[in-house]
């Protein structure tokens, strides 16, 4: 069996696509050496096809500038109370 008969079209340990006559895989340098495999390492486990989801966060409370302007103007108010007192 010769080498070229062994190189993948694509590279199972990082998916990058494999020249015919390669001899590593240019992108992570996998080769005959260190394991062509037919499958990923990753290719049993169920995993989601996505790292994260794409739906936003949900916001909670007031954003941090109102929160600021709210303390000041309590402060700002209680600073007048107390000079009237």
């Amino acid at each position: 069996m010769s080498r070229q008969a062994s190189t993948p079209a694509v590279c199972a340990n990082c998916g990058a696509d494999i020249p015919p006559k390669s001899l590593a895989c240019p992108e992570c340098g996998a080769d005959e050496r260190t394991g062509w495999r037919e499958q990923s390492i990753y290719d049993g486990l169920d995993l989601p096809d996505e790292a994260y989801p794409a739906e936003k966060p949900l916001r909670r409370g007031w954003p941090l500038g109102w929160k600021i302007t709210a303390i000041v103007l309590i402060v700002l108010a209680a600073l007048a109370a107390f000079r009237a007192w």
